[in-house]
Formats: C-alpha cells, structure tokens, sequence
C-alpha cells in the first residue's frame, strides 16, 4: 500500500515528484482518496504550519511545500469529486481595492487549501461589490481580506459593511502586516489571523461557530 507517512514527509520537504507518485500510487491502488487527502497532503501541510507558527521554518518553506500540495490536489481534485467528499467550507480571499499586494494572500490561500477549505481567489485591488458578488455566486461561507497599507485599511471596513448589507450569510476574516485584533473588532469583522498559519484556525472556527 502507498505510504501516507512518506507522502505527507515528501510535501514537508517540497519534493514534488515524490508526492506526485505517491499520491498517483495511492489512488491507482484505490485508496480512499479522503484519506489521502487528510492523511497525507492535510498532514504535511499542518506540520508545515506548526513550524512556520514557531519560526523553524519561513516563508520560502511553506511556498515550497504548498507548490507539492497543489500537484497532490491536482491529482486528487476529480476523485474528491467523485467520491461526493466536499471541502470545509468555501473562502473568497482577495487584497482589498487599492492594494497590489498579493504575497500574504497567496500564502493564506495556499495554507486554507491544504487545511482542507475550497479557496475562491479575487486577486488584489478587490472592490467590496467583487468580494460581496463572489460570495453569492460561489455560496462561500467566508471573506478573506489582506492590506499591506495603511491606507486601504479602511477599505476592510466597507467590505464588512457591504457583507452585512448583503444579508449573506458569511462571515469576514482580515490580515496583513498593519493590520491587529482591534482594528477587527473596531471595524466588526468577525475574524483576524497574524499570519498565514493561524488563518486556518480561526477559518476553522469562523465555519464551526
């Protein structure tokens, strides 16, 4: 049988080909592909999160691993289906209007992928309609919004805002470098993460809650 330990191992080393031929291995042996899902590529991602919270590993790291991740899911993608297995929950994540930035963001959303959410991403300079539209057209259950400037902050603010006007029910998650968890509550989001890792736990819970 294919080996979800050395398949998790391989994606915390970033080994692409490894975790490309293991996961083809598992599934060519019919192996249920949940649990190849969350035994092997959630495994390695979560350990990978761990060591990024406590600093033993970086940014470059995670972009590492997260690229092994996506051949994993690639391959995974059509039996998930398949099999009716579906995601934690859906995230539209973006930066918002008038910030170009999108290293954290991609970062967060490669870290929601491999904590087992469906991650719909807007790109930068997202407007509070494309957040709001997106969320209504793909049914997802959170906004997930980045600024890496002071001065589009504020535009968090309207995205929360348009969200509640919107009678949807989802719920707004922000981050990035100026932005704290008083900000978040000052503005009524629901959620804030100090980094990529623990965006998927307060995602987890934003879902559960």
């Amino acid at each position: 049988m294919a080996d979800l330990q050395a398949l998790a191992e391989a994606l915390i080393r970033g080994d692409c080909k490894t975790v490309e031929a293991l996961t083809n291995q598992a599934v060519d042996e019919g192996m249920n592909p949940k649990e190849i899902l969350e035994e092997g590529l959630i495994a390695g991602m979560n350990i990978i999160g761990k060591r990024f919270k406590a600093n033993e590993v970086y940014v470059p790291e995670v972009l590492i691993a997260a690229r092994a991740m996506k051949i994993g899911m690639e391959i995974l993608k059509p039996k998930l289906a398949e099999a009716g297995v579906e995601p934690l929950g859906k995230v539209v994540l973006g930066t918002v209007k008038g910030d170009l930035h999108d290293i954290g963001k991609n970062l967060v959303g490669m870290m929601l992928t491999g904590g087992g959410f469906m991650v719909i991403d807007a790109g930068i300079d997202v407007s509070p309609e494309k957040f709001v539209e997106l969320a209504k057209s793909e049914g997802a259950h959170l906004c997930a919004m980045s600024a890496l400037l002071t001065t589009t902050m504020p535009q968090m603010a309207e995205v929360v805002k348009a969200a509640k006007a919107s009678g949807l029910d989802v719920k707004t998650m922000i981050g990035g470098a100026p932005v704290t968890q008083n900000y978040a509550d000052e503005i009524g989001a629901d959620g804030y993460a100090a980094d990529a890792a623990t965006a998927v736990d307060i995602a987890k819970q934003l879902i559960a809650g």
